[in-house]
């Protein structure tokens, strides 16, 4: 039998417990049940910030019961209005469609669908799109009072500033989605984040009313930065998106390396699943040797394997330790090698015009020439006093004022070269 400390004691201590219904741990205690979170397919990806309630169900899956992630293909066309200032923009139903197919795959990273407690995926567009506007005001709206409405702070936060129709619905929206799954899958919780509390409560009144059912709820925390900035966005001010076209896994990688000392310890509760006593011994290591940003570096495989596979987190691994700790150019693996194409200056090696195919020395590149096109010296003249000054490695070896080109023997696999001008300038080119 599953027993409460499998779920709620691990949602506390990790953090992720905000707040739940008083009959929930006695249903816990009862046996599995059933329960379901929805994600919003507005966007062809999920991002980070969408991770703590994706964890969410990890952990119920972890308990032994039963997961439903449902996307909101239906309600996607109507727009939460919670925690939003003004009106989303609407979406047709293809693009909702689309959207709401990727999200399915990058769902299935984090959750076992298979087995007795194998986890669904669910899509209320099932169901809300052959909805009548009858049979809802009937069924559904006569259940809810304006007043009752215009309490829920999702309502009553955009009073002032006005709120359409449409948005003002999504909370009925979302109750008949509880009730939808509660008679078609026998759920009886919902989890979602915190400012969710009205909408989810609205579903259980609704499954009381209707059915005289008994259904629960959890809310997990909102996050947010140390610093005052607001979680889930690089350090260019975008999205960190789960999808590798919008957000490559190096990039994904280096989000989680560059994590506030002040984070880490919560996004390692968070966003991990490393035990209590590892959590803890990297809590110990950020305050005695924060330098060596050991939790940063564990949090990030962690998730960036999860998310993108243990092969992209190595090959991530690998390109964060050249770029910021100095590591071995000549221990690149192809992979690295590839994806460091897409993050750093990249040329393919091609003599100019007025040059001999001959470089005077026998050498197979002119460095001058591989330092303009990289973009790393503006000119002959630049690229000179530069090697004159030591600044210049090629593959992290140091070049002197009299090494002018660069030996076919010198080439990394794929016919690289790495060249870094400083500290912190790199480019990379590819020899034919």
């Amino acid at each position: 039998m599953v027993t409460t400390p499998a779920l709620l004691d691990e949602l506390a201590w990790r953090g992720l417990l905000q707040q739940h219904t008083d009959g929930l741990p006695a249903a816990l205690q009862a046996g599995p049940v059933t329960a379901y979170c929805g994600f919003d397919p507005t966007a062809s990806s999920l991002h980070v910030g969408n991770l703590v309630p994706v964890m969410g169900l990890v952990h119920l899956q972890r308990a032994g019961h039963r997961p439903i992630a449902l996307v909101g293909g239906g309600t996607g066309m109507i727009g939460d209005p919670s925690g939003r200032s003004s009106e989303r923009t609407l979406q047709d139903l293809d693009t909702i469609r689309a959207n709401a197919e990727a999200l399915r795959g990058q769902l299935s990273r984090f959750l076992d669908f298979d087995g007795a407690r194998g986890a669904q995926l669910m899509n209320n567009a099932d169901w809300l799109a052959s909805l009548s506007l009858l049979d809802f005001l009937r069924d559904t709206g006569k259940h809810f009072s304006v007043n009752y409405m215009l309490a829920k702070d999702s309502v009553k936060s955009r009073l002032e500033g006005g709120i359409s129709y449409t948005e003002f619905t999504y909370m009925l929206l979302q109750a008949y989605d509880y009730l939808e799954l509660h008679r078609r899958a026998g759920v009886t919780l919902q989890l979602g984040g915190s400012d969710q509390w009205g909408n989810i409560t609205a579903g259980l009144e609704l499954i009381r009313r209707t059915t005289g059912g008994e259904a629960h709820a959890l809310t997990l925390p909102l996050i947010t930065n140390a610093d005052g900035t607001k979680f889930g966005k690089s350090t260019g001010g975008g999205s960190v998106w789960l999808d590798a076209e919008r957000t490559s896994p190096y990039r994904f990688y280096q989000f989680w390396m560059g994590a506030d000392d002040r984070d880490v310890p919560q996004w390692l509760r968070f966003f991990s699943l490393l035990s209590r006593d590892e959590v803890e011994a990297l809590d110990e290591a950020v305050r005695t040797e924060p330098h060596k940003r050991a939790a940063q570096r564990a949090l990030a495989d962690d998730v960036t394997a999860r998310v993108h596979g243990a092969d992209a987190a190595r090959i991530a691994r690998e390109v964060s330790a050249l770029l910021f700790e100095k590591g071995d150019a000549t221990a690149l693996s192809a992979g690295a090698l590839a994806a460091l194409r897409a993050e750093i200056p990249f040329a393919t090696w091609a003599l100019p015009a007025d040059a001999s195919t001959e470089i005077a020395g026998g050498g197979l590149v002119d460095v001058a020439e591989a330092l303009m096109q990289l973009g790393l010296a503006a000119s002959r003249g630049a690229a000179k006093r530069v090697l004159e000054q030591g600044g210049v490695t090629v593959n992290g070896a140091r070049l002197t004022a009299t090494d002018r080109t660069v030996s076919r023997e010198r080439l990394l696999p794929g016919g690289y070269l790495l060249f870094r001008k400083g500290q912190r300038e790199y480019g990379l080119l590819q020899v034919p």
